[in-house]
């Protein structure tokens, strides 16, 4: 379910005509509904608020200060996985205390941050990680609240680049050698073993993986309990997979009801990871078409938004939902179309074949489902500049975030010393 539907023949954004915001700010253009994030937020929260849980909103789904500080706002906390996402994540008010560190490349720099930050945990996935974070926290006279990510052998069934629990992937410590890990991080100073940690991938549209995955760990956490470790919280991670066309993932409640009857008897804190499943209905993108070309085959539709701007359907031949902002007529003759963008690769494309009515230069877009690994994702490439992003409350909207200018883009690049004095001499010699 989300907010933004058609009224009188026109794609809203809750009550905000998409047209409307076109006109303002020009395309393409990220839009976001708060009305939405809120819902799924607290939709989430009621399927696992029997359980003794906090929701730890994963930043790199969607990172823009407006969507956190909405969370926040509603006592979110964050999972986050840089030292950018951990300032994002405090500057738009969430609390330390709420915060966890995640990823497997942690930098000295960043663990310092989050120690003095005073993170809830940080998660560590290998012991080379974990013996740095030992000297980091030592240096700086304070113990720092860790658990250790397990790897649980666990085949998440969803696509091979967003899986992250299999033996071959790169993320988390075994879970045969976890027990030696954690006698070994007992005795390391500025070390506080506080809990387990497991994320097996993204996507995720089955119940059986999550429950084999948190079985193993249920069965870590005892031994770990009789070796005299003290486990207080379980980090179970996100991935709870959404709808992009016509998947039927698991309901929260149909998972809130899975982990209770897993890890419910516990006695852990149990921290949730939620990203795409908050964030990934909650945004489009918006985009105009420049021309439709003909192509041998099918036409091609051309619009002004590019892989640069929306990634997933060139690196994951992911599936959008395309739609006109403009509603067509019922009964409408729907053709065949690829929707493309002008970047000059033959990736570049957000449907291929897609029913469409017909579609002239200049009508508006939106491409449904990208508010989660959309504009966190986007680049410069051909020197495109990042577009804008805009939330919606109600009647009202704001720009979220600037159009970055070509000029921005530019006024960042210099000229090394050589080329510079060599632009001058030409510049003399009348060149």
């Amino acid at each position: 379910m989300d907010h933004f539907q058609y009224t009188d023949g026109e794609l809203c954004a809750e009550a905000v005509p998409i047209r409307r915001i076109a006109a303002d700010v020009g395309t393409p253009f990220y839009c976001y509904s708060t009305a939405t994030l809120e819902r799924h937020y607290r939709v989430f929260a009621e399927a696992v608020g029997g359980l003794d849980a906090t929701i730890c909103y994963a930043v790199k789904a969607n990172s823009n200060l407006a969507v956190i500080a909405t969370l926040a706002r509603l006592g979110s906390g964050a999972d986050v996985v840089s030292g950018g996402e951990l300032k994002r994540a405090l500057v738009a008010g969430m609390a330390a205390s709420k915060i966890v560190f995640s990823g497997i490349g942690k930098t000295a720099s960043e663990m310092a941050a989050a120690v003095k930050a005073g993170v809830m945990q940080i998660n560590v996935e290998s012991v080379p990680e974990l013996e740095t974070l030992s000297g980091v926290a030592s240096s700086l006279g304070i113990d720092a609240n860790v658990a250790i990510r397990v790897n649980p052998d666990v085949d998440a069934l969803t696509h091979e680049k967003i899986a992250t629990g299999k033996s071959e992937n790169k993320f988390g410590i075994d879970w045969q050698n976890v027990p030696g890990v954690y006698r070994h991080a007992a005795a390391l100073p500025g070390i506080r073993v506080a809990g387990v940690a497991v994320h097996i991938g993204s996507q995720i549209l089955d119940l059986a993986p999550f429950r084999q995955a948190y079985g193993r760990v249920v069965e870590l956490v005892g031994t770990l309990k009789a070796d005299g470790h003290a486990i207080e919280t379980l980090d179970l991670g996100g991935g709870l997979g959404i709808p992009y066309e016509d998947e039927q993932p698991p309901s929260p409640k149909e998972y809130g009801d899975m982990v209770t009857s897993v890890v419910g008897s516990l006695g852990c804190r149990i921290l949730f990871e939620p990203g795409r499943m908050i964030a990934g209905n909650a945004g489009i993108l918006v985009t105009r078409v420049i021309n439709v070309k003909q192509g041998a085959d099918r036409p091609f539709v051309i619009v002004d938004a590019a892989m640069n701007d929306l990634v997933r359907p060139s690196l994951y031949n992911a599936h959008h939902a395309i739609v006109p902002v403009t509603d067509p007529p019922a009964g409408a003759d729907l053709k065949e179309v690829e929707v493309v963008g002008p970047i000059c690769e033959t990736g570049d494309t957000f449907g291929k074949p897609r029913p469409l009515p017909e579609i002239q230069t200049g009508d508006l877009l939106a491409i449904r489902t990208a508010g989660a690994y959309g504009a966190v994702m986007a680049s410069a490439y051909n020197t495109r500049p990042l577009v804008p992003e805009i939330m919606v409350n109600e009647g009202d909207f704001a720009v979220v975030r600037d159009r970055i200018t070509v000029d921005d883009m530019l006024a960042r690049e210099a000229l090394p010393g050589w080329l510079a004095e060599g632009k001058e001499a030409r510049r003399e010699a009348g060149e």
